[in-house]
């Protein structure tokens, strides 16, 4: 059983700015030299220009990534005076002290479009019958890949859970997707989540392994 097609949800990052210089020897080295100094090596690349190396602030940077979205926000860095719109597209944090240690930068322009990925939230699991009678949220997609309007990345996608019950079963057709938004899989109707009875299959199958005793 499918849901019904009544699911909400787009709330739009919030942008930023970032100060910036530029880097003029890259390599090992000058990265330890700037982490030693409060920076973070990064790189600007896209939009048919030669990338851009950089030097960003750890902290600033390492906040904003805490702060979540960073990965759907679209910023302005300004290098030396030269504002830069970009699209965060990875970064790397050291695994032991959880602080930034390097970030790769989409450049975009007006109207440019980008592929992302956007997570996926959940509201109202109080007010799902499924959830209620002891069934279980079966997230299949903690985030959907879109092709979408660098003007318009959503920083989530939100599942009201309202009226669902065990069985039903919220398809990438039953969400709201920003105007012009695309999936990347295109090919098929695929599976956000799933309401499953799994407080009731675990009786059943303890009342027939009864019965086999």
């Amino acid at each position: 059983m499918n849901s019904p097609n009544n699911q909400k949800g787009l709330s739009m990052s919030q942008s930023y700015e970032l100060k910036a210089e530029t880097r003029e020897r890259v390599g090992k080295g000058s990265s330890r030299e700037l982490r030693r100094n409060g920076l973070i090596p990064a790189v600007i690349y896209g939009d048919k220009q030669p990338p851009l190396s950089i030097a960003l602030s750890t902290k600033d940077v390492t906040m904003k990534i805490h702060a979540g979205g960073f990965m759907t926000t679209v910023a302005t860095i300004d290098v030396n005076g030269e504002k830069i719109r970009v699209l965060p597209k990875d970064y790397q944090l050291d695994p032991v002290r959880d602080f930034t240690m390097h970030v790769d930068f989409l450049r975009v322009s007006k109207g440019s479009q980008v592929s992302v990925q956007v997570p996926v939230h959940f509201e109202n699991e109080e007010k799902s019958p499924g959830l209620k009678r002891g069934g279980a949220l079966n997230i299949v997609r903690h985030e959907v890949e879109l092709n979408v309007s660098a003007e318009a990345i959503p920083e989530f996608l939100t599942v009201d859970l309202t009226g669902l019950n065990i069985g039903d079963t919220v398809h990438i057709s039953n969400v709201k997707l920003p105007a012009g938004a695309t999936p990347v899989i295109t090919d098929r109707d695929f599976t956000i989540a799933t309401i499953t009875g799994r407080v009731q299959e675990a009786e059943e199958t303890e009342v027939e392994g009864e019965a086999e005793a």
